[in-house]
This record gives C-alpha cells, sequence and structure tokens, in this order.
C-alpha cells in the first residue's frame, strides 16, 4: 500500500511489545517509519476523535477467544472509521480440526521448507491449541454484519487463510 500510495500516512496498533518492535524493526528497513505513527495498546486506546480513511486487521481475529472478542476488536476498528471507509480482515478460517485435509497440505508445506517430522507434529499441535478462527464463510459474514459492517467479499483464500473486503455501514 504504501509502494502504491506515497502520499499516505499509517497508523499501527499492537498491544504486543515485541510484535511492535518487529513491525517497527520492518517499517524502518522500508523506510516507512516516518509515515507511520505507533501505538502500544488496544484500537479503543486511540483518540476518540481520531479518525480514518480505511484499516487492515491482518493475523489478528483467530487469536481471540470467541466471537465476543472478534466483535469488540471489530466495533473498535468501526469506531475510528470514517463512513464508507473500507477494512481489509485477513487470517486464518475454519475450524482446523474440521479439516484433516487441510491440516495435512500445511505439514507438506512445512515439510518442503525444511521441517522435520517431528517439527511438523508440534506446529500442528501448537495451531490445533492455539487459536479460535471464524468456523466459515458464513460465521465471517455474520461477525462483520454485527459489527457495523456491509457483506464481506473475499478476495484471497489458500488453506486455511482467506481475506475479506468490507466497509463500515454508514
Amino acid at each position: 500500500m504504501a509502494t502504491l500510495e506515497p502520499t499516505w500516512r499509517f497508523t499501527a496498533v499492537d498491544p504486543s511489545e515485541p510484535m511492535l518492535e518487529a513491525a517497527t524493526k520492518q517499517l524502518e528497513a522500508n523506510n516507512l517509519l516516518e509515515r507511520t505513527s505507533l501505538h502500544l495498546g488496544h484500537v479503543e486506546d486511540l483518540a476518540a476523535d481520531e479518525s480514518y480513511d480505511a484499516a487492515t486487521l491482518i493475523g489478528v481475529l483467530h487469536h481471540l477467544d470467541g466471537d465476543v472478542a472478534k466483535r469488540q476488536i471489530l466495533r473498535s476498528i468501526r469506531a475510528h472509521l470514517k463512513p464508507g471507509a473500507p477494512l481489509i480482515v485477513a487470517g486464518n478460517q475454519y475450524a482446523y480440526a474440521s479439516q484433516p485435509l487441510l491440516l495435512a497440505a500445511w505439514g507438506q508445506r512445512w515439510r518442503q521448507h525444511g521441517a522435520s517430522p517431528d517439527e511438523v507434529k508440534a506446529k500442528l499441535g501448537k495451531i490445533l491449541q492455539g487459536a479460535d478462527p471464524p468456523h466459515s464463510e458464513a460465521a465471517v459474514q455474520q461477525l462483520m454484519h454485527d459489527s457495523g459492517f456491509g457483506d464481506a467479499t473475499r478476495f484471497f483464500s489458500s488453506l486455511f487463510w482467506g481475506a475479506w473486503l468490507t466497509r463500515k455501514t454508514i
């Protein structure tokens, strides 16, 4: 986005200091630090009068436990968006254990990148315990609608990963 739109400014929000530090390094490496405001905390910690033209929520929803927490972050984002502003949401989808074929493909992908059988087993065990993704396309749509967004259009999908574009309803 920053490459395509050299005048855009960004705000990065993360409650994890190590993740914000990693983001800072990436921003610095790509000469984007001057165009980005960094906030350690949550979206609801941003000033109430700050509004944004667009937002992304990438790799987050599946780490939040339950739909209440998912709706909370989506509503917090909505509260800071201008009317009609776009939101891109991307993350893991489906209940992992319900998709054994996709789990096996994921394991094969890790093996292709050099992971040992024991490492693959450990990684699969970790994701089966550490995430609560929306369990279906309908669940994603319901989360968006419940949080004040319109229909979400899926524009990317790969194994468990999906990405949607929606807009703040007016």
